[in-house]
């Protein structure tokens, strides 16, 4: 039996569909995390913009061109935000939402749609090894933040942190070469009074690459980087969200900082980590967003001399706070969006550049286009020829920049 187990959305979303990856195997099935024809199919959903919704319900015909006859279960947020508009549609066995996806292979056989209740504590997942060569591990779900724009909190529910026991175990048991921790909102992880610092000293034995996913500006301080420095191999690229430059609009967004703050929290990473990835998000065409706040933001995106930078047109979610706000026509939005995409080449490549002559360690991902593809700790896309293809992180010279990124050559 062939299954397919597709995710949209977040690195969290890929962390719970590898655990059913890992599940599928143990009972028999042959695993792929590509569309492709199979006997089963569970996609795991998201809803963090509209767009992402719609794609979600779009995976059921495209699968059923693949394979009309298969068994097709939805997961995740969008399914948690509105089953209805799964359970209308033809060809759908199951439907469960955001939580206790931890059930899923013991309802192989059921129908209909099975939303369970939001969890009090972490919900375990199987240990698996990813079909990746980085791995993520999964040490927090929830949001308690509510920011205006984002529905995360009404689909994940409030804040859980996992043992840090679990977590030291899993890296121990999958013994990657990179292991990424992450969570819905990982800065917010606490165990027993434990913070995400104390977590990070916890990790400081593990002998893997360690890297982490996003963070709120709120959790970089002098004592967490130290933290992050006395790892034995941390990869020092921090995906600090931003969302605006303008102290406004970060007021409407419910943001709990200034662009001072911001600027100057990432003036404090390049102080410990003076090479360090420092990426974002940024929302643009937010409804209280003037041509003057979207100015500030891109000052800002200048003064920090950002490493890469995720735009996203702002998205009205129905059942949040800037859903009842006048939105901005479409026009301006695509036009703020391609002056943010304009700047972020320029400073990806300007980063490149900066690290053109510098050794790095890389970390294979793909072959493609007779290149060894894959990312240095500070998240620089790299394309290496003449590869052996290994496991192994290993040494690299950046030459140039190159697409997206730079040509290195194996030292």
């Amino acid at each position: 039996m062939k299954a397919v187990v597709f995710t949209l959305g977040c690195k969290v979303n890929e962390c719970e569909s590898d655990s059913l990856i890992a599940g599928l195997k143990q009972r028999g099935y042959t695993v792929s995390d590509r569309l492709e024809f199979a006997d089963l199919y569970i996609v795991n959903t998201c809803a963090v913009t509209a767009e992402a919704e719609k794609k979600s319900r779009q995976m059921v015909s495209r699968i059923t061109k693949l394979n009309p006859n298969a068994r097709i279960i939805f997961t995740g947020c969008a399914v948690q935000k509105n089953a209805q508009s799964f359970a209308d549609k033809e060809n759908i066995s199951l439907i469960t939402g955001s939580f206790s996806k931890n059930k899923i292979l013991d309802m192989l056989d059921q129908t209909g749609v099975k939303l369970f209740d939001m969890p009090t504590e972490f919900e375990e997942l199987n240990t698996v090894k990813t079909l990746r060569t980085r791995s993520y591990v999964k040490v927090q779900d929830g949001c308690n933040n509510f920011c205006s724009y984002c529905i995360v909190p009404y689909l994940r529910g409030r804040s859980r942190s996992r043992d840090p026991e679990n977590v030291i175990r899993e890296i121990e048991i999958i013994n990657p070469k990179e292991a990424v921790i992450n969570g819905i909102n990982l800065s917010a992880y606490s165990f027993n009074g434990q913070g995400l610092t104390g977590l990070i000293k916890r990790l400081s034995g593990v002998d893997c690459r360690i890297r982490l996913g996003s963070l709120e500006v709120g959790v970089i301080d002098d004592e967490f980087l130290m933290a992050l420095k006395n790892l034995k191999n941390f990869a020092p690229h921090f995906h600090l969200s931003l969302q605006s430059g303008s102290d406004n609009v970060l007021r409407s967004m419910n943001r709990h900082y200034t662009a001072e703050e911001y600027y100057q929290k990432t003036c404090l990473i390049k102080k410990y980590f003076s090479d360090a990835g420092i990426t974002t998000d940024i929302i643009v065409g937010f409804p209280s967003e003037t041509d003057q706040d979207f100015i500030k933001t891109m000052e800002l995106v200048d003064r920090v001399n950002f490493t890469d930078i995720h735009p996203f047109i702002f998205s009205p979610r129905q059942g949040t706070k800037a859903y009842e706000m006048k939105d901005l026509p479409p026009e301006i939005k695509k036009e703020r969006q391609a002056k943010l995409i304009a700047k972020k080449q320029e400073k990806k490549l300007a980063f490149a550049t900066a690290m053109s002559g510098k050794t790095l360690d890389f970390l294979f991902e793909e072959e493609k286009d007779g290149f060894a593809e894959g990312y240095s700790e500070n998240y620089l896309r790299l394309y290496v020829k003449d590869f052996k293809v290994t496991s192994d992180i290993v040494k690299v010279k950046v030459v140039k920049p190159y697409k997206d990124g730079a040509i290195a050559q194996l030292i």
